[in-house]
């Protein structure tokens, strides 16, 4: 059984269809759709999940998720883990980094103000992090904000 994406699948329904010789009457009745629900697909390449489904059993397909940049649903969420993996890993060091200078301030050997650099920098490096490994607006910001500069636009 091969996988596709539900866009790639989507895409290649005609193609498909095609390749089999059957009409789009033929594949309609196959998966219970209406004809004209199967021409919308081949021409908008768009489907409601019961039709996807519909569709991928006829075809033998297996209908994985993917974002709108490619990347599988589990990549995803594995490249995630390991930022926060990443971030952990580094709140330890910088803590463990400030072991020494606060035994230093409290022999006397050093002032408060090398410890207050040394969290100043740990912090600007954590916002830095933060920004560059985390998205803090997401989807439903970015679409709400082009709604909002584009009403005319589509989704």
């Amino acid at each position: 059984m091969k996988t596709y994406s539900k866009e790639v699948f989507l895409s290649l329904i005609k193609k498909m269809r095609q390749e089999r010789q059957w009409s789009q009457e033929q594949l309609a009745e196959m998966t219970g759709l209406s004809v004209r629900t199967i021409q919308r697909i081949e021409h908008d390449h768009k489907a409601g999940l019961e039709s996807i489904k519909a569709l991928s059993a006829v075809f033998e397909i297996e209908i994985v998720e993917q974002d709108t940049d490619g990347t599988a649903q589990k990549e995803k969420e594995e490249k995630y883990i390991q930022s926060i993996k990443g971030l952990y890993q580094w709140v330890m060091w910088a803590v463990l980094s400030l072991i020494y200078p606060v035994i230093s301030v409290i022999r006397g050997d050093m002032s408060w103000t090398v410890i207050g650099w040394m969290l100043f920098s740990w912090s600007v490096f954590f916002v830095i992090y933060g920004i560059s490994n985390f998205d803090f607006f997401g989807d439903k910001w970015k679409e709400k904000l082009l709604k909002k500069k584009f009403p005319d636009r589509n989704s």
